[in-house]
């Protein structure tokens, strides 16, 4: 279809304005809630006793949870629609968010006493692990379900503009996760990490809701396009798809696993998702050890606003800036040497604060750029049933470093006494992996096997 190119760029900029911001916010809402245990240790760890090792576990284990069920949760997502499932995932974790201000409470009797845990330290586990089930599945759906309306081309600074939910959870959600924890603390006898579950926990519940009353599954849905409108988004997909059919694309999940991008895509985002949970996890206290006052909860968030709002910068200028030249390998390589840099800046000069701001700041951004450019290419070759798995693969794999990350940072401090130089030099090791790996997944084969029947 020959369209007039203002009418295209308009019916996209339509699109994106009607999807972007709901998906946003439901992104918002989510890191707010899988990354708020970062402030809520500043209090948490002592009022319940948590060493370094304990918190850096329960940080990670997340993860473990988000990795078992990411693949059935996409391909759900694609048998019933996007609607549904991306709201069922807000609610339940909404739930499960607000749920920790237990942790305290529940008893387990020779359950925990079995694992050589204090009850405590079995909830936060416990419910650390079914958060990540009941989030499995959000952000890989998101990216799937964007390519039901952009075309591949389009979709790096559309993932970008979706994804700054990231920084932007943490620029906004820092300061109000500092200040729920020190101006509400002791409020209906609740301690100051308890009301930030709630607080942050609930508005997911709340989004999701909104999810299930508006959002559309597919461009047929959607009542705020013009036929003609509709029909150049479903014309462009399908030129696409005709592009990867023509090219032996993978069409079918079975051929998911033997692909050698797919598992190079999985290593590289293992490597560089260590060093960007890492970074999310222990920000608040490595800001707090700048020597600030142990009970200025809400200094650190201000603080940590400064490389967070960077690294929202960066990561829209240079997706923006990757869309517009076309070139992906080498935007995406830059960002990953970004995130490395920071880690040997941390591990090095980390004990000056400026310095150390500036580390944080090239870790976030670095990390989240890498993320957004680096979509763009395993959703240019699959579709149907093998987008819906292998997207879901790669993130649920990759995922896995944000396990290793925090875990990593948390045995060191808790074996030297507070000193993270060691993990920092380990997480910059992992960076530079994914250096090397982007630089060579362009150069993969194209496939190791046939295409599936």
């Amino acid at each position: 279809m020959a369209a007039d190119p203002a009418f295209e760029t308009a019916t996209y900029r339509k699109v994106a304005w009607k999807l972007i911001p709901l998906l946003f916010l439901g992104y918002f809402v989510a890191y707010l809630d899988r990354v708020n245990v970062g402030f809520a240790k500043l209090q948490m760890a002592g009022d319940l006793g948590f060493s370094d090792e304990v918190y850096g576990f329960g940080a990670g284990i997340f993860f473990f949870g988000y990795f078992l069920f990411e693949v059935p949760s996409n391909l759900v997502l694609q048998r019933i629609g996007a609607r549904i499932w991306i709201a069922r995932i807000m609610i339940t974790w909404g739930l499960l968010s607000a749920a920790f201000i237990f942790t305290d409470s529940i008893r387990w009797g020779p359950v925990s006493a079995g694992f050589g845990l204090t009850d405590a330290e079995f909830s936060f586990y416990f419910l650390r692990f079914m958060l990540g089930v009941a989030e499995a599945g959000f952000y890989p759906g998101v990216i799937l379900y964007l390519t039901f309306w952009f075309p591949s081309r389009r979709r790096a600074q559309v993932i970008a503009l979706f994804m700054t939910a990231i920084p932007f959870s943490n620029v906004i959600g820092s300061p109000l996760s500092g200040a729920v924890m020190q101006f509400l603390g002791g409020t209906g006898a609740w301690s100051g990490w308890q009301w930030l579950f709630v607080v942050e926990g609930l508005p997911s519940v709340l989004v999701g809701l909104l999810v299930l009353a508006v959002l559309p599954d597919n461009p047929q849905q959607a009542k705020w396009l013009t036929e003609d409108e509709r029909k150049l988004v479903l014309e462009r997909l399908q030129e696409e798809e005709h592009g990867k059919a023509g090219e032996g694309h993978q069409h079918a999940v079975s051929t998911i696993f033997l692909d050698l991008r797919i598992w190079c895509f999985a290593i590289a985002f293992v490597c560089a998702n260590a060093g960007f949970y890492a970074l999310n996890f222990w920000m608040p206290t490595i800001i707090q050890e700048f020597g600030i006052d142990p009970e200025a909860y809400f200094t650190v968030g201000l603080i940590a606003m400064i490389p967070w709002g960077a690294a929202a910068a960066f990561m829209v200028f240079w997706s923006r800036r990757s869309d517009r030249t076309g070139e992906r390998r080498w935007h995406a390589t830059t960002a990953a040497a970004m995130l490395t840099t920071g880690m040997l800046l941390l591990a090095f000069l980390g004990a000056n604060a400026v310095i150390a701001l500036l580390g944080l700041a090239m870790v976030a951004g670095g990390g989240i750029a890498w993320l957004s450019i680096n979509w763009s290419f395993p959703t240019s070759y699959l579709s149907g049933a093998a987008a819906a798995g292998g997207i879901a693969m790669i993130n649920s794999i990759g995922n896995l470093g944000g396990y290793f990350g925090p875990d990593l940072i948390g045995s060191v401090r808790e074996a030297t006494g507070g000193d993270s130089t060691a993990a920092f030099l380990a997480l910059a090791g992992l960076g530079a992996i994914t250096v090397v790996l982007t630089i060579a997944l362009p150069k993969v084969p194209p496939r190791l096997t046939r295409r599936a029947a």
